[in-house]
């Protein structure tokens, strides 16, 4: 909307000083035409904005203007910044919206805690691309126009038509009543209902979405977070999941955790190895993903498993094998 950009617009010019037309089109993500007629709107509502001539030119604001457009506590505004700085309005489609706020967070603080502020996007970093392995961490990525259409039905409380792919099946359209939506490691899923029945869609799967007009069958209320684990515990206790007890390296054990489904139970032993029992999706799954850690982790049960894994291991071994010398 055309007045969140003008306040955004003047808090950019508070807080960074003089700035290019072109240089603000950039943050506004709008043309130089639109950034020039927005100075003009904001000249002719009386917000001293003013442009300086040259090779260095650019707009300013007069010193000394304040605007009043929070109420935030010192503290408050940090923890905001803190939250921020997290992914999860982009999983949501609410990226554009959250660098207006966070504008709007750091003009409610006190000019003298302002340099603070500034440096707390510098001391904090939360959710970076790559593990300390260099693993990269893939977000998913997710149509604005599709996170959008099924954010205002979860909000507004109406039915969802939905174009899903669901794992190793065609698309197909289903009419879903909207519960909630929730964001894990970067990965976002809507929570619903259909014929009653609960289900869970992953947004990167949904290929188009249309808010209906029919309100959807919910409750009032939800315990989103008691939701999420629900349907978390049915879905690691269902199907032909296995659980595996296993030893490992604790070095290795991030990578046990990336590849099984759940961890039932964690204990150390006497000599650093980690104990765990952990679920994975079918016996195939199992032996895969215990081969990936090779010697950093031993299966110590199911016994089929530890029986796989050997012959694997011990074709390898001969395939490999230095030939002997006459």
């Amino acid at each position: 909307m055309r007045a969140d950009r003008l306040v955004s617009l003047v808090l950019l010019l508070r807080q960074r000083g003089r700035l290019s037309a072109a240089t603000l089109a950039r943050e506004l993500e709008v043309s130089t035409r639109t950034v020039l007629r927005d100075i003009e709107a904001l000249s002719v509502a009386g917000v001293p904005v003013y442009a300086e001539r040259g090779r260095h030119g650019g707009f300013a604001l007069l010193p000394g203007f304040q605007t009043e457009l929070t109420g935030l506590t010192h503290d408050e505004a940090l923890a905001l910044l803190i939250a921020g700085s997290r992914r999860g309005a982009q999983a949501f489609g609410l990226g554009s919206a959250l660098a207006s706020a966070m504008l709007k967070v750091v003009d409610a603080l006190p000019e003298s805690h302002r340099d603070t502020a500034a440096g707390v996007a510098e001391r904090l970093l939360i959710d970076p691309e790559t593990d300390l392995l260099s693993r990269r961490v893939v977000a998913e990525e997710v149509p604005d126009a599709i996170v959008a259409e099924v954010r205002r039905a979860v909000f507004a409380g109406h039915k969802l038509r939905i174009h899903y792919v669901a794992a190793g099946r065609k698309p197909r359209w289903r009419t879903v009543d909207p519960i909630g939506l929730v964001t894990v490691r970067d990965q976002g899923y809507l929570l619903a209902t259909r014929s009653g029945e609960d289900r869970t869609y992953r947004l990167s799967r949904i290929r188009a979405a249309e808010e209906l007009d029919e309100p959807a069958q919910r409750p009032d209320r939800i315990d989103l977070d008691r939701a999420w684990k629900d349907r978390g515990t049915r879905f690691r206790t269902g199907g032909d999941q296995v659980a595996v007890l296993v030893r490992v390296h604790p070095v290795r054990r991030e990578e046990l955790l990336d590849t099984a489904l759940a961890v039932l139970s964690e204990e150390a032993d006497e000599d650093g190895w980690l104990r765990l029992e952990v679920t994975f999706q079918d016996s195939r799954h199992a032996e895969w993903a215990l081969w990936q850690l090779a010697a950093g982790a031993e299966a110590l049960a199911p016994a089929w498993l530890r029986a796989s894994l050997h012959d694997r291991a011990t074709a390898i071994a001969a395939r490999y094998r230095a030939p002997e010398l006459s």
